[in-house]
């Protein structure tokens, strides 16, 4: 078992606290590592060390800054396997899944060092004679990202990238439950020479260290990806200060299959976009909604695919299925099923945890599909962030997208039909932040990652997202 400390100003520290926090392994629930419990001591000194560094960051040109991350992103995919094999252990994830996800890091670093030479202002007229009024874009300051264990090393690359080409510090927070891969970024940092200050990693809870990186005055910005309520209580500790605050959300997609829809194709995406990480990504297929009049072809088709699924060990190659992140997790998936059927769902196949055999140790549960369901159903509202799939049967194309429109979320929505006509009616009436048409989820870096309703705000990616890093400033120029 590995020891982690935090890394701050290029140096490997201790919490002042004196204590730790374990990382469970959910395949096993063997004890992975002990890494620092940090509290608001700990946040005054990550915050001074920031916003010290930042002031000789932000003046290297975008060039050099770009320079040093490439080589950064380099030094992660040469670490590729060793990175992919602690996302196993300490998330559960496929080993496949685990390979993409340490190369997604690398590209949204990468992706971001492109805009080192595209952070362009305006020169407007002014109304004045003999003025020019220059609009600059510049560093906000120290960026606190706060991450979510789904998807640990890839979020902290989709925020590090832009947070520190536009010139800002960074300080990081993975969850407990899933911070080791990220820790280990402190490592490359040390290998290509990353500035001391500039990239810092921190671990403790969200309600102590979390808090006070939130609260603290001299953080800029709060780029957070999580639930709904930990974003909500952010928006509150950041209001003191006004920090800017991006967040990305829970979600609860609907996925809308069209008469006219390939079936094969539409079984296809909405397999892949309900199971994939077990279910815990936040565009997944949350609810599915299928025309009357290809309803029995389709769950044919989609039901042969859903019960050949292999729920088991995550680093073998045919394993389809890891296990849930903790015994938490499964207990409230063991909870929507059975408040699903009190209601009136039929579970036509799934519906429990396994828990003997090779399934004696970890969290486990099995793909489960719900039948039988109506919208008013707890399972069509609340979100699930496991693999539980509840479907429903509609009629007319008004009917689905008052039900797909019926929630509090809107993070993203996927539509498998052929029809131009309906495909612009759909992007244009759905109340989602994406939009997949004809494919399962899956965003890419140039898109703009970006959540409507109680699903978050600011948004990610894309040349809209890197402008969340950035501050303007105005000079009105009089040269009479």
């Amino acid at each position: 078992m590995k020891h982690y400390k935090m890394f701050v100003n290029g140096e490997w520290i201790t919490a002042k606290s004196g204590q730790t926090d374990s990382v469970i392994n959910p395949a096993t629930e063997e004890v992975v590592a002990q890494i620092q419990h940090a509290n608001a001591d700990d946040a005054d000194h990550v915050m001074a060390v920031a916003k010290a560094a930042q002031i000789e960051w932000r003046q290297k040109t975008p060039r050099e800054r770009a320079d040093i991350m490439r080589r950064f992103a380099a030094e992660i995919r040469n670490r590729k396997q060793m990175l992919a094999e602690l996302l196993v252990r300490e998330q559960g994830k496929l080993m496949q899944v685990a390979l993409g996800e340490v190369e997604v890091t690398c590209s949204f670093i990468e992706y971001a060092c492109d805009w080192a030479r595209q952070m362009d202002g305006d020169i407007v007229k002014s109304d004045n004679p003999n003025e020019h009024i220059w609009i600059h874009k510049i560093p906000r300051g120290v960026i606190v990202a706060i991450t979510a264990w789904n998807f640990p090393l890839a979020l902290a690359g989709r925020k590090i990238g832009p947070a520190l080409i536009a010139g800002n510090t960074i300080v990081v927070k993975p969850t407990t439950e899933t911070p080791l891969a990220t820790l280990e970024l402190g490592h490359i940092a040390e290998a290509v020479g990353l500035p001391k200050g500039v990239l810092n990693i921190v671990t403790g809870g969200g309600r102590t260290l979390g808090d006070a990186l939130v609260r603290h005055p001299d953080t800029k910005m709060v780029s957070m990806t999580g639930s709904t309520p930990a974003g909500q209580a952010i928006v509150k500790a950041a209001a003191d200060n006004l920090a800017h605050v991006q967040l990305e959300l829970g979600g609860k997609a609907p996925f809308i299959v069209l008469a006219d829809a390939d079936l094969e194709q539409a079984a296809a995406a909405a397999l892949h976009s309900r199971f994939d990480n077990c279910g815990q990504v936040c565009t997944c297929n949350e609810r599915m909604y299928i025309h009357e009049a290809i309803y029995d072809d389709f769950m044919a088709i989609f039901m042969e695919k859903v019960k050949a699924l292999k729920v088991g060990d995550p680093m073998l190659d045919d394993t389809d299925l890891g296990p849930k992140i903790n015994q938490k997790e499964v207990e409230a998936m063991e909870h929507l099923v059975a408040v699903s059927v009190k209601e009136g769902a039929h579970v036509a196949t799934g519906g429990k945890r396994l828990s003997d055999g090779e399934y004696g140790k970890g969290f486990w549960f099995e793909p489960t599909v719900l039948t039988n369901v109506s919208q008013d159903m707890t399972i069509v509202h609340e979100e699930s962030f496991g693999p539980i799939l509840p479907v429903i049967k509609f009629s007319t194309l008004e009917e689905v997208i008052g039900y797909a429109n019926d929630s509090e979320y809107g993070l993203a929505a996927m539509v498998c039909t052929k029809d131009m006509k309906t495909i612009l009616r759909l992007v244009d009436e759905l109340e989602a932040g994406e939009v997949y048409i004809n494919r399962g989820h899956g965003e890419q870096h140039q898109g703009f990652h970006n959540g409507y309703k109680l699903s978050g705000t600011g948004g990610e990616d894309g040349k809209y997202g890197f402008e969340q890093y950035l501050e303007k400033k105005t000079f009105y120029v009089n040269f009479d």
